[in-house]
C-alpha cells in the first residue's frame, strides 16, 4: 500500500531502509522499511513477537541488526562511535512500557537523573530545579514533585515518565505502549498529552501501540509490521477500510 504522506514538512528525520534481523532460523525482520517524518506521528502496530521490540531495539543502537541502514536526523547509527550514539541518544526520548522509574527516587531525582547523564545537553544558565518543574507543570503533576513513584497511580507514573523524557526537549519521541494497562479514562488521558506535547514541541512521535483507538485519535500514518516487512503504510482511514485479510485483522473488534 502506498505510503500517504501529507503533512506539510517533508523532512525526513528518521529511515530505515532493508532492515533484516534473524535469531538462527527465526527471521524476524525481512527487509523492514519505514519513514518517520518532521512532526510527524507515526504509529506502528503489529502482532505479539512480530518484531516491533526488536526494530525498537535496532534503531537506539542497544542491538545490531544483521543488515540494513537506520539513518537518524541524518546519520547512520551503525556507523557511530559509541560517544557519537549517546550524544544522539540525548535527541531521542524513550517512553517505556512500564514507566521504568527509579523506584528509590523521588519524582524529583527522576528527572534530574537524565539531566546529569547528558550534561552537556544541558544549558550552562539552566536551572536544574526550573528544567523539572516546567517538565511537571507540562503533564500536570507539579504537586507531585517529592512523591515517590510508589505513591502514584499508573496513569501518573506514565506521566511522570513522559516528563522524564521531555525534560531534555528531544527531536524524536519513541513511545512503547504508551496506554497498555491503564483504564480507558486515563488512556484517553494520555493521549491527549501525548497530542498537547507534539503540538507544544513540534516533536516527531514514533508509536508502538496495540490500542486501535489510540491509533486512530494521534496518528498522522500508521504502519502495520507483518511477517517481517513494512506490509503496508497509510492513514487510518484507509487502512481500517481496506479489504486485505491481513489488514483487516488489525481492525475487528
Amino acid at each position: 500500500m502506498k505510503d500517504n504522506k501529507n503533512i506539510s514538512n517533508p523532512e525526513i528525520v528518521l529511515q530505515i531502509m532493508d532492515l533484516h534481523k534473524s535469531f538462527g532460523d527465526n527471521h524476524v525482520l525481512n527487509g523492514f522499511n519505514m519513514k518517520l517524518y518532521k512532526g510527524e506521528n507515526l504509529v506502528i502496530m503489529g502482532k505479539s513477537g512480530s518484531g516491533k521490540s526488536v526494530m525498537i531495539k535496532c534503531l537506539v543502537g542497544l542491538m545490531q541488526a544483521d543488515s540494513g541502514l537506520i539513518s537518524v536526523m541524518g546519520k547512520d547509527i551503525t556507523t557511530l562511535t559509541q560517544e557519537a550514539l549517546d550524544i544522539l541518544r540525548a535527541d531521542i526520548g524513550f517512553l517505556f512500557q512500564g514507566s521504568a522509574l527509579y523506584d528509590s527516587m523521588t519524582v524529583r531525582e527522576n528527572l534530574e537523573f537524565p539531566l546529569r547523564r547528558h550534561s552537556k545537553k544541558k544549558h550552562k544558565d539552566s536551572n536544574t530545579e526550573a528544567l523539572v518543574l516546567e517538565a511537571l507543570t507540562n503533564v500536570g503533576l507539579a504537586h507531585a514533585i517529592d512523591l515517590m513513584p510508589s505513591e502514584l497511580s499508573g496513569g501518573m507514573k506514565r506521566r511522570v515518565a513522559l516528563a522524564r523524557t521531555l525534560i531534555l526537549q528531544p527531536k524524536i519521541i519513541l513511545y512503547d505502549e504508551p496506554t497498555s494497562g491503564l483504564d480507558p479514562i486515563t488512556a484517553k488521558e494520555i493521549i491527549i498529552l501525548m497530542q498537547d506535547v507534539q503540538k507544544k514541541y513540534n516533536t516527531s512521535s514514533l508509536i508502538i501501540t496495540h490500542d486501535v483507538d489510540c491509533a486512530r485519535v494521534i496518528s498522522d500514518r500508521m504502519l502495520l509490521l507483518i511477517d517481517g516487512i513494512d506490509y503496508a503504510v497509510g492513514t487510518y482511514t484507509a487502512l481500517s477500510t481496506s479489504e486485505d485479510p491481513k489488514i483487516k485483522a488489525f481492525f475487528k473488534h
